[in-house]
């Protein structure tokens, strides 16, 4: 595994983990990063061939912050509770941007690759909000008018247990409990490839 691979891995890791505790604010930020991730993809396939190499990096960080910056803003003003609820999660998608364009994601990778690893990202997103939302909370899409920009004052969804849940599924650790968990079952899934 190369410094690039760990370096881009462990960078998706933080919103993985850390915004994926309800399936409203997992979805929105996927939804939020692959509407910057394929419109920063599209820019930079005709800014790249009329950039010099030595200002592609500051071509690279400047789009990734603008465009960056102008779905929060967007989000901030169609759906406010779920931008609080996003917090600094909305901002590091310039850095994945960025971090996406050093590895080759976007020069290398075929389209097919490019849709598979996007797929498998957000599918495990959402996987992990529903999850975590369930085990933790005993509910599932509670504040789902979040991502409509309706504000609905009870936000509750559907819920599973009236006490909630199991507390610890809804923070960071649970997220890193719960993936880890996810990972040994496909693992152990027979047909699964062992290939690292």
């Amino acid at each position: 595994m190369n410094q690039s691979s760990m370096l881009q891995n462990s960078l998706i890791l933080t919103p993985l983990i850390g915004a994926s505790d309800s399936l409203v604010k997992a979805l929105g930020l996927s939804l939020l990063s692959l509407l910057v991730i394929g419109v920063y993809g599209l820019k930079m396939s005709v800014l790249r061939p009329r950039i010099v190499p030595s200002m592609q990096l500051i071509t690279c960080i400047a789009l990734a912050a603008t465009l960056t910056s102008l779905a929060t803003l967007a989000l901030q003003a169609w759906a406010f509770e779920l931008h609080q609820q996003l917090g600094m999660y909305a901002g590091l998608i310039a850095l994945q941007c960025i971090v996406l364009e050093y590895s080759g994601f976007f020069t290398q990778a075929s389209m097919i690759d490019r849709t598979r690893l996007s797929s498998l990202f957000f599918g495990l997103m959402v996987v992990l909000g529903v999850l975590r939302e369930a085990l933790g909370n005993g509910s599932f899409a509670s504040h789902v008018s979040w991502l409509s920009g309706i504000i609905d004052s009870s936000g509750q969804g559907w819920l599973f247990a009236a006490d909630g849940g199991i507390r610890l599924a809804i923070l960071a650790p649970g997220g890193f409990i719960l993936l880890g968990l996810l990972i040994a079952a496909k693992q152990a899934w027979p047909g699964a490839s062992t290939s690292h």
